[in-house]
């Protein structure tokens, strides 16, 4: 039987991707769910008795989509379909099964199994535990490639996991490893980029040019900053990550330090003359008690370096039962001084962050990866609009740093000036020292 397939070229990617785990999509209308099928029609018919699995969150949604393409595109004449099992078996023995995850709990259904392939479309949809635990049925002893391949579009509930998975880690179309030896790779389509969908339904595009802002920057730009229900939209990894670079020695320099034995989340910041604040180091590591926490900090922190001020949640404050002393007691004992009491007002506080955002007055350095992860991936709080919620909790830990930064109002840099004279200050002079090939200092 010859059969043929038109794919567009993301899709023709999506299809020979060999990583064990890939994600393909973006924007609405690229053509996801139709790749998909193909893919896994492509694999059964290329490995026998293979078993592979698709899955949506639920039944209806599987049945109007996947269910529904495979059974319009795949020759009858190649299989046979259970409407009640939702199972397609091929001539060669290949098993492809339909199935849905509403819930964490359902995974267990799936205990016993065994797949070759895993698939997953709209990924967002679903919560990581469920990606995680579905990974465990990839097994068997056919030899055969064994995958996770997915499909989604940014937003919903499972935005913020896969974005730090696929989007984040890496740049797209280019495979990346961040779990050991396992592979990602994330292929990125827009509406633009399935021709068939263009040339059969153009006014397509401009009906997504309709919706409100932030779904339109996902569904038709498959811009991963931004999705609904996100507290901070004025966040953009374009204006507000930056490479690292050296900072001037005359820079005014603190820290930012929300501790906790969950999480330690502690980062430098430099603000220049023109007020521009720079997030340009970061400690976020979980299990460290307070003295732990302290060396780690000061071990982060060069000699040379001029510290101002470490601010500080005003809970290191109180006294801990066991030994009398308070949590600034115990860092101090350690060497960590200098610190304060944060101002920890939350809706006055993520206002000023939200104001540095939308300036475009701060900016973090791609070496803070956690700042940059957390910060737009922070939800609004859905009993206090103002605020962000304190869920999921992981995330919370950096941007209560970065509030606690912002709230102690650091004063700007300030210039260096030569005098007339042509001598410095002593100040100045200190700051020549420590930066004398630096174009900052001329003397007239």
């Amino acid at each position: 039987m010859e059969l043929t397939l038109s794919v567009t070229k993301k899709q023709a990617a999506f299809i020979r991707a060999g990583e064990d785990e890939v994600l393909y999509g973006g924007a609405a209308g690229g053509g996801k769910s139709y790749g998909q099928v193909v893919d896994a029609f492509l694999y059964a018919m290329q490995y026998p008795k293979s078993r592979q699995l698709l899955l949506r969150s639920s039944f209806p949604a599987l049945e109007r989509s996947l269910i529904l393409t495979a059974l319009n595109i795949i020759p009858k004449a190649l299989y046979t379909y259970s409407s009640t099992k939702h199972k397609m078996r091929f001539t060669n023995g290949s098993l492809l099964e339909f199935g849905f995850l509403a819930a964490d709990t359902d995974v267990t259904a799936y205990q016993s199994a065994e797949y070759d392939v895993i698939r997953f479309d709209e990924l967002t949809h679903f919560s990581e535990y469920q990606y995680l635990y579905m990974i465990s049925r990839l097994r068997g002893t056919s030899g055969y490639p064994k995958q996770m391949k997915s499909t989604t579009n940014p937003g919903s509930r499972g935005h913020g996991w896969v974005r730090a998975r696929f989007i984040t880690p890496g740049n797209p179309e280019t495979p990346f490893s961040s779990d050991g030896d396992r592979t990602r790779i994330f292929i990125p389509a827009r509406v633009v980029d399935n021709r068939f969908l263009m040339e059969k339904d153009a006014d397509y595009l401009s009906r997504l040019r309709l919706l409100p802002e932030n779904e339109k920057k996902a569904l038709l730009y498959g811009e991963w900053d931004i999705f609904e229900g996100q507290f901070f939209s004025e966040f953009s990894r374009g204006r507000h990550a930056a490479v690292p670079e050296e900072i001037p020695a005359h820079h005014r320099r603190f820290r930012s330090l929300d501790y906790g034995l969950d999480m330690t989340a502690c980062y430098w910041w430099a603000i220049d003359e023109a007020g521009l604040l720079t997030c340009y180091r970061e400690l976020y590591k979980s299990g460290l008690t307070l003295s732990e926490a302290a060396r780690e900090i000061l071990n982060l922190t060069p000699r040379e370096e001029k510290i101002a001020y470490t601010v500080a949640s005003p809970d290191l404050w109180n006294r801990r039962q066991d030994t009398g002393r308070s949590g600034a007691e115990i860092m101090a004992a350690e060497g960590l001084t200098g610190l304060i009491k944060a101002d920890n007002r939350r809706v006055p506080g993520w206002r000023v962050l939200r104001e540095y955002l939308r300036r475009d007055t701060i900016r973090i350095f791609e070496n803070c990866p956690n700042l940059l992860r957390s910060l737009p991936a922070l939800l609004y709080d859905p009993h206090t609009p103002e605020d962000a919620s304190g869920s999921p909790h992981e995330i919370t830990h950096a941007p209560e740093s970065a509030r606690y930064a912002v709230m102690s109002r650091p004063p700007p840099a300030q210039t260096l000036k030569p005098v007339q004279s042509g001598r410095f200050t002593p100040g100045e002079l200190e700051d020549f020292k420590e930066k004398k090939n630096s174009n900052i200092l001329k003397r007239r």
